[in-house]
């Protein structure tokens, strides 16, 4: 069932309880209002005659005997004789018996009970409804007391059939109108309900459509008023717009795994290739000459070394992108950086590579993975520089700045922006020998410990690595 539906199912049963209530809440005070006017006119009448009858003595001291007579034979009071408009009267004997009636008929008799002849005795008026020749009437017996003793009993009565049928057309007319007021907002109901529901409708259609499309671009379009459905409209297009950048970052990552899956797969081309060809030149027969098997020999393994090396990089860049977590430990690092630069040294011993460190500064971080982002800075400042290498650190508020600064050619703009690239190298020809991992690998390395990898370059002057790491609380303490 719709929403739809049920809201105008809802607000249609609403609709009805409430006419129903209305509708039986008036039918019984119509009811109860035509009753007490009903025996207000006959207590009147009652009354009436009780005065009319309070001067004659009572039937065992008249004449005539016992018996049933007409009114006019049994008092002349003009009241008495002329009563109300559909309004029917009788007189009875202490006793219960008719005395007289218009007719002087014993057959005109009206009901009385048992229980109401005994509460006139006790000279209480008696209300109570009757059924005479298959027609409801209203009988109130009101006895006629003289010093203290009941000589008669006056019956009024009055038919009920005009209030029953104005009764029953009220709730006829209630009846119809109820249904036919509801019907009618159902109808109401059922076009308001659609009406208010169109943006949600619109917006259902729009999430099908971009599901089945895939156009993240596409947005509700909704210009009603900053209510619920207009916030629903609102938070639909935020969501659309972060599963939008969701989407564009999972098929960039996927364009950045394609493209390093076939930069590695060429990276690795080339000395299997390499390595391929010399096995095949190695079982030639005759054989090659013993001087020409020992070049192939070194070949190969100059390209497994290679291989070794891109393995190891592809593994420790496998591992800063995981999900494990670096330790963290204070690391003094005046020992770190005087370590790094003793094994870069070894590389070229007549490089000058200077430190300014102070003894004092501790980081918060992993040391293997610290010193091996400083083998990488100060290995590319080796290769892309021929002068004097510097290293310092220094705090900067809660950070620790560790600076590798190079006298090389520098980095042209159009190409710094991408040194951190994987597989980036910006002179494919050139001498230098490498993968394009390194400051990937480096930057990851930092990031997974809380810190930052930045470079600065300038054509002409050199290149400045800043790597930017958390003080540890200690160090930070003695600083204060």
């Amino acid at each position: 069932m719709s929403i739809r539906l049920r809201l105008t199912l809802l607000y249609s049963v609403i609709l009805a309880s409430t006419l129903a209530v209305f509708g039986i809440a008036l039918y019984s005070l119509q009811s109860q209002y035509t009753l007490n006017a009903l025996k207000q006119d006959l207590s009147t009448s009652a009354e009436k005659i009780n005065q009319s009858l309070v001067h004659i003595p009572p039937m065992d001291q008249k004449d005539q005997g016992n018996g049933t007579v007409p009114f006019r034979e049994f008092s002349d009071d003009i009241i008495f004789l002329r009563l109300p408009e559909r309004e029917i009267a009788r007189i009875l004997d202490p006793e219960g018996n008719l005395i007289a009636s218009p007719n002087g008929m014993s057959e005109e008799a009206l009901p009385l009970s048992e229980e109401g002849l005994a509460a006139v005795q006790q000279k209480k008026g008696w209300l109570e409804q009757g059924t005479v020749d298959a027609v409801d009437l209203l009988i109130f017996s009101y006895p006629v007391v003289v010093n203290d003793q009941v000589i008669f009993i006056v019956q009024v009565a009055r038919p009920l059939t005009e209030r029953n049928n104005s009764l029953n057309s009220l709730a006829t007319t209630l009846t119809f109108a109820g249904i036919i007021t509801t019907l009618a907002a159902f109808g109401i109901g059922w076009v308001l309900s659609g009406y208010t529901l169109r943006p949600i409708h619109r917006i259902t259609q729009t999430a099908q459509e971009i599901g089945r499309e895939r156009d993240f671009d596409r947005r509700v379009e909704y210009r009603g008023p900053p209510d619920e459905v207009g916030q629903l409209a609102t938070t639909f297009n935020n969501m659309l717009a972060r599963l939008q950048d969701a989407y564009q970052q999972v098929a960039k990552s996927l364009e950045m795994q394609r493209n390093f899956v076939a930069d590695v797969s060429h990276e690795l081309r080339t000395p299997l290739t390499t390595l391929r060809g010399n096995l095949g030149l190695l079982q030639r027969k005759p054989p090659l000459p013993k001087i020409e098997q020992q070049d192939i020999l070194k070949d190969m393994e100059s390209e497994s070394d290679r291989l070794i090396r891109l393995v190891n990089e592809l593994l420790v860049l496998a591992r800063a992108d995981s999900g494990r977590s670096f330790s963290k430990e204070s690391i003094s690092l005046l020992p770190l950086v005087e370590e790094g630069c003793k094994q870069t040294r070894l590389l070229d011993p007549e490089r000058t590579i200077t430190t300014d460190v102070d003894p004092s500064l501790s980081v918060q971080g992993d040391r293997d993975a610290l010193k091996q982002v400083l083998l990488v800075l100060l290995d590319n400042a080796m290769k892309y520089s021929d002068g004097t290498i510097g290293v310092q650190a220094a705090k900067v508020g809660k950070l620790v700045n560790i600076i590798i600064q190079d006298e090389g050619q520098g980095i042209p703009p159009e190409v710094l922006e991408h040194v951190f690239d994987r597989f980036y190298r910006a002179n494919e020809t050139g001498e230098q020998k490498g993968f394009g991992l390194g400051l990937a690998i480096a930057r990851a390395l930092v990031e997974k410990q809380d810190g930052t990898l930045t470079l600065e370059s300038e054509v002409g002057k050199g290149s400045k690595a800043i790597v930017s790491l958390p003080l540890t609380e200690e160090g930070n303490a003695s600083k204060v």
